[in-house]
């Protein structure tokens, strides 16, 4: 495999977590007997050091129009595009003269607040059943792929000032492409920003669950500098975040088009201390995987043993990740529940565990409940209070295994 950057061949394995199908491919009940599944490994390029998954399945078979992930379902997400939203309206002085385009635009959760705002806006969301959701709400929505050719045509009809790619540049197959579209569509004195988990943050604290076969890329500023520079695109500007156990903000515009902000240099070199740029970096997450494997593991066992019941809160992706990586199943752990109507009454892949309706956790009191997008962990736990207030215990796997 060549790396998808810089085409250099890639030779350092950073993790391997097996078999597994894609993480968000939820089976009807009676078809465990179809499920496709594929190696989940995960190499690191020596050259310019983008970490990537290897190829094996194309992106419109993961982002088809029966995609279960919407936006929408978190509250706290939902908060948090709100706040972006009033925040960059008046930092980048948008006017309902000005032009946003967001990128993955799912359901329209992000959009519908410029929408109110009265900011001309457009969404590219390649996959029909979170875009019908999005159009439902009066949200302008292309639906199909952003490429480069999709941004010649979108360029003819006017330029972004903002164009937005939240939690999508990790998902893109072909990255120089998408970036080189990108460059493509902003004005010149436009703003790009990207927000994605922070390979940093992966690598150091052990997220392998993170890692899935819809994630094409782990992204560091380093590894991203030389991809922008192709494109006549740089980084002016970085906010750290907390989401996802740490995520990037990026502000990128065209190279010398804004003053560079002194945090960019602040993140460099940041990485540059941790090692980013050397394989030694790299070469602990597989150690840490089957540690934090072997503690899950040990501790489910100990539950068992008890007579105890566990359910999961949350078939999250990642929660997937880590379910396949542990080989957990309905014996194990007896349902999910989750709010996503769409994912409910069908079988996480590879798992195979029922997810039902959230009402479902209520009327059954587990004694202990997974929650498995520990990414939001505050919010499902002031959801699952009045279980809680009954003696129900929640167990986190990520940042580190606690029981609460």
């Amino acid at each position: 495999m060549n790396c998808r950057s810089c085409g250099q061949v890639l030779s350092h394995l950073v993790i391997d977590l097996g078999i597994a199908p894609p993480s968000n491919a939820y089976l009807e009940k009676n078809g465990i007997g179809s499920e496709p599944t594929f190696p989940l490994r995960v190499l690191v390029c020596d050259s310019c050091w983008l970490v990537q998954t290897e190829d094996f399945i194309a992106a419109d078979s993961m982002f088809n129009e029966n995609y279960a992930y919407f936006s929408s379902t978190s509250t706290s997400w939902l908060e948090k595009s709100e706040l972006f939203v009033e925040r960059i309206i008046p930092e980048l002085q948008l006017t309902d003269q000005s032009l946003v385009i967001e990128i993955a635009s799912n359901d329209g959760y992000l959009l519908e607040f410029f929408e109110k705002a009265h900011i001309p806006n457009l969404g590219i969301e390649p996959t029909k059943s979170t875009a019908e959701v999005a159009i439902s709400k009066g949200i302008k929505t292309r639906v199909e792929f952003f490429t480069t050719f999709l941004a010649k045509e979108l360029a003819q009809g006017g330029k972004a000032d903002l164009i937005i790619g939240i939690n999508v540049l990790a998902h893109v197959p072909d990255i120089n492409d998408f970036v080189s579209g990108s460059s493509i569509l902003l004005s010149d004195h436009g703003t790009i920003i990207f927000e994605f988990p922070h390979v940093q943050e992966l690598i150091v604290n052990g997220y392998f669950d993170t890692i899935y076969h819809e994630h094409f890329s782990y992204l560091s500023v380093i590894s991203l500098i030389p991809i922008l520079k192709r494109f006549n695109l740089e980084v002016y500007k970085i906010n750290s975040l907390e989401t996802h156990g740490g995520s990037l903000q990026l502000y990128i515009g065209k190279i010398a088009a804004h003053p560079v902000h002194e945090s960019v240099s602040r993140i460099v070199s940041g990485e540059e201390a941790l090692g980013v740029n050397s394989i030694d970096f790299y070469s602990k997450l597989d150690f840490q995987a089957k540690e934090k494997r072997r503690a899950f593991l040990d501790l489910l066992s100990r539950i068992s043993v008890q007579g105890k019941t566990i359910a999961g809160y949350g078939a999250a992706a990642k929660g997937n990740t880590l379910l396949n990586y542990c080989g957990l199943n309905s014996s194990s752990i007896e349902y999910i529940c989750d709010a996503a109507e769409e994912k409910q009454g069908k079988l996480t892949p590879g798992s195979h565990i029922p997810i039902e309706n959230p009402n479902f956790i209520f009327e059954n009191s587990p004694d202990y409940v997974i929650v498995l997008p520990w990414n939001l962990s505050s919010e499902v736990e002031k959801i699952l209070q009045p279980l809680r207030d009954k003696g129900t215990k929640l167990i986190q796997a990520f940042p580190e295994i606690k029981i609460f």
